[in-house]
């Protein structure tokens, strides 16, 4: 059993809809992955349901983004300039996730 359950995983990120692979794609960006922790986490998130495309959206945007990064990078280059970057990655990441999903379909 695990802490989310197999139907939210399917509903929310199963297949490889463009909503699947935007909500992979926003939620790694707000999300905190250590490095060694993605594989294990996306391993059992595809074995409860996701799809290959969300699965590398989601990776995708986790490195690129997260919430301390985010406040880092606006202390630095201003709001306008970190909203324009993080709507670039999860941009990037979704399209990027879609045309994994339709490769690999």
């Amino acid at each position: 059993p695990a802490l989310i359950p197999e139907q939210y995983i399917q509903g929310l990120v199963g297949g490889n809809s463009l909503w699947a692979n935007f909500f992979a794609s926003i939620v790694g960006a707000f999300m905190y992955f250590a490095t060694l922790t993605e594989v294990p986490i996306l391993q059992g998130l595809i074995g409860s349901g996701m799809g290959q495309g969300p699965a590398l959206a989601l990776l995708l945007a986790g490195p690129a983004l997260s919430l301390p990064s985010m406040i880092a990078i606006a202390g630095i280059m201003g709001i306008k300039k970190t909203s324009i970057y993080c709507i670039i990655v999860v941009i990037l990441s979704t399209i990027a996730g879609m045309t994994y999903g339709w490769m690999v379909a």
